[in-house]
């Protein structure tokens, strides 16, 4: 498909379904981190995930070669990858899903900003710089909230490694728009992230603690879904979409998902919903509007 200049119909529909289930995915693997250490379950799951996507690139046909250039941006993004994922799975040991949800998504903003260096066409504007200070705004309130201690002695520890994978998920966005990866086929892409960050991640899980906690049956469902449905299916969407439509316009829908990440924080954890969090969640959403505006 040849690439957009703007979001159409389609790519909206994509990416709010994969706004629910990224938002869907915080509860799914805290509810995993009771039977699995989480830098091991997220190595775990990009094992199981490889051969999945591994099968489907070969069934469809898709071209996956390690001699066309990507090998080594590849392995880059395979590393924060890993980073992204190992913060992202300790923070929700550490702290709710909510806010979690808040802080790792405030990847537009960090995408924004590295765009504007980055990718020629996609520079900040006045409004996109008002955005900018908006969503800081946000971020800060959070931070100083009086809801962290409803969400543990040590949420801001939890707090603070979601805002490192956010930083780290930009990362990885930015470099496959402005290296070979951009024409690499999504599966490609997801391979070189799922393989390094397995071997990584499995590498180095006993470091943090015994990786095998209680595993029930439940837990062994939750992790199957996680698997195959966010991972190798999900990111393989998500990585079509990035190399077809505007990085910046994308990330727009970002703001969507730390909204249905709170929601199911609330419904399945009772997260507390405090109004200076409502306030934050509004100021970090408001502001990757005005980010991702085409307004001067």
């Amino acid at each position: 498909m040849e690439r957009k200049n703007h979001i159409d119909v389609f790519g909206a529909s994509v990416l709010i379904s994969f706004s629910v289930l990224l938002g869907f995915n915080q509860a799914l693997v805290k509810l995993v981190n009771d039977g699995f250490a989480p830098v091991f379950q997220a190595g775990l799951r990009s094992a199981c995930a490889f051969l999945p996507v591994l099968a489907f690139a070969w069934i469809a046909r898709r071209r996956l070669s390690v001699t066309d250039g990507t090998l080594g941006p590849g392995i880059v993004n395979g590393l924060l990858f890993s980073g992204e994922f190992c913060l992202l799975f300790l923070a929700l040991d550490y702290t709710s899903v909510a806010r979690v949800s808040l802080f790792f998504y405030t990847m537009p903003f960090w995408v924004a900003v590295g765009a504007h260096f980055l990718i020629p066409g996609e520079r900040l504007t006045r409004s996109r710089i008002v955005g900018l200070a908006i969503a800081l705004a946000g971020v800060t309130l959070a931070l100083s909230g009086d809801d962290a201690p409803s969400a543990g002695t040590r949420a801001w520890l939890g707090d603070l490694l979601a805002v490192g994978g956010g930083v780290l998920w930009a990362g990885i966005a930015l470099l496959t728009r402005t290296t070979r990866l951009s024409s690499a086929t999504p599966e490609m892409n997801l391979l070189y992230q799922l393989a390094v960050s397995a071997v990584l991640l499995l590498a180095v899980a006993p470091l943090f603690g015994e990786p095998i906690r209680e595993v029930t049956p439940a837990i062994l469902g939750i992790f199957t879904f996680q698997f195959l449905v966010v991972v190798a299916f999900g990111f393989v969407v998500w990585f079509w979409i990035l190399v077809i439509y505007p990085v910046s316009d994308m990330a727009s829908f970002g703001l969507l998902t730390p909204v249905f990440g709170v929601f199911f924080g609330w419904l399945i954890f009772d997260d507390e919903l405090t109004l200076s969090f409502i306030l934050s969640l509004a100021l970090v959403g408001s502001g990757i509007f005005l980010i991702n505006s085409r307004r001067g």
